[in-house]
């Protein structure tokens, strides 16, 4: 509604023709949320191995997608714009950020595409493969010109020696005073409690195809510790370089997503 004593210059005067009364124009650049989504394809995004994808049952990439495809849901409705970059051991897609019904149609049909029985198919047959991650990260950063929510969904998954280039890389993403938020997706049941039989098994690096054949109660304890020891550094490090970090377990469904989505987006605009 235009204020008597605010300048004219933006009046629309076409609707005020339709409705005889005074508005101002709403320019999208003012008024709308730029957010872009990140997806980490890397091979140990595909873990669990999972067949037949149902909302009780699901990988993280699959996850990750589906997550996204409900924010996406939320800022269609608020007219808010969204790009989305996906990587594994390349750069595989970017698209930046639009409002567009067809731009949203465009990205959930990519968003689908990591649903595809056969894509997984493929992915599980495909030759082990790393992702250094900062180096896409990077690449994400030098492209997001514009002040945006970032949301990155990903298991972290990185060698030793490349954790302080992740983050240097994460810092490149805060460079144009981006919001970053870090959903770290991982299966508490399978990669955190480490629950398996004690039957012995061949356990396989999806990333190296480094093999290993143990029984595991004799490598549980030891593992466990390494990994809550690894999440806390991880969340540290987020405080650290002023990163949002959520805990993203694929068993605990999309709520924690969706209320940290709201709560970021409020604070952003």
């Amino acid at each position: 509604m235009y204020n008597t004593g605010e300048s004219t210059k933006h009046i629309d005067w076409k609707l005020y023709a339709k409705t005889d009364r005074l508005y101002t124009k709403r320019y999208e650049e003012e008024t709308n949320l730029r957010c872009h989504l990140i997806l980490d394809n890397s091979s140990s995004m595909h873990y669990p191995e999972v067949k037949t994808y149902s909302l009780s049952h699901l990988n993280k990439i699959s996850f990750s997608a589906l997550a996204s495809a409900a924010i996406m849901n939320l800022m269609k409705k608020q007219r808010d714009a969204v790009g989305m970059s996906i990587y594994s051991d390349t750069y595989d897609y970017y698209v930046g950020e639009k409002g567009s019904d067809r731009h949203h149609h465009m990205l959930l049909d990519k968003l689908n595409s990591l649903l595809d029985p056969a894509f997984a198919k493929a992915n599980s047959q495909a030759p082990a493969r790393q992702t250094d991650t900062y180096k896409h990260l990077h690449l994400i950063a030098e492209k997001l010109k514009r002040r945006s929510l970032v949301f990155i969904f990903s298991d972290m998954f990185q060698s030793d020696v490349e954790q302080e280039a992740l983050f240097e890389a994460l810092q490149h993403l805060k460079y144009n005073k981006h919001e970053v938020i870090l959903f770290h997706t991982y299966s508490r049941t399978k990669e955190y409690n480490f629950e398996f039989s004690n039957a012995p098994k061949k356990y396989v690096d999806v990333e190296t195809g480094a093999q290993v054949n143990l029984y595991a109660d004799s490598i549980r304890d030891i593992y466990t510790q390494a990994v809550e020891t690894y999440f806390k550094n991880l969340q540290l490090k987020c405080a650290q370089y002023r990163i949002k970090y959520i805990p993203a377990e694929i068993e605990k469904g999309f709520q924690p997503i969706l209320t940290t989505f709201l709560v970021e987006r409020q604070k952003f605009v």
